[in-house]
């Protein structure tokens, strides 16, 4: 799994956190740990999903596209990391006289495939909303 998919939860987590509930690149970045560039690339890509919306200028910045408690991560995990579950590397060969060699890529494309349906159900049940809630509670 990609490290942006943390990214991206720990990033919405801080805006819905936030009285006001916007941050600029760099405030994010500084609460996650991680560059303002990393930053700007995460939120592009949930922007696109329509999870947050950005306001231009010099009190500009992201702030969520909607209702935290509507935003699942699987919301998230489909915006920056869906896919992720499946190697890049494929095995085998093609055309391949061998069952072996030319089947179990296409054998390990549908566990890959079921496994990621499965994850984003269980993705489902959580909202930015309620990892917050989890915060607040460790406190």
């Amino acid at each position: 799994m990609k490290s942006e998919f943390t990214i991206a939860v720990h990033s919405l987590v801080y805006l819905a956190y936030l009285p006001g509930h916007m941050a600029s690149s760099e405030a994010i970045a500084h609460n996650v740990a991680t560059n303002p560039a990393r930053i700007r690339k995460v939120m592009s890509a949930l922007r696109k999903e329509g999870l947050v919306r950005t306001k231009e200028g010099t009190r500009g910045g992201y702030m969520l596209g909607c209702d935290p408690t509507d935003i699942t991560l699987a919301d998230v995990y489909h915006a920056v990391s869906y896919g992720t579950l499946q190697p890049n590397w494929c095995t085998g060969v093609p055309d391949h006289s061998c069952p072996v060699s030319s089947n179990t890529q296409v054998v390990m494309d549908r566990i890959f495939s079921a496994a990621e349906d499965h994850y984003e159900a269980f993705l489902r049940q959580f909202t930015v909303a309620s990892v917050l809630d989890n915060i607040k509670s460790q406190e």
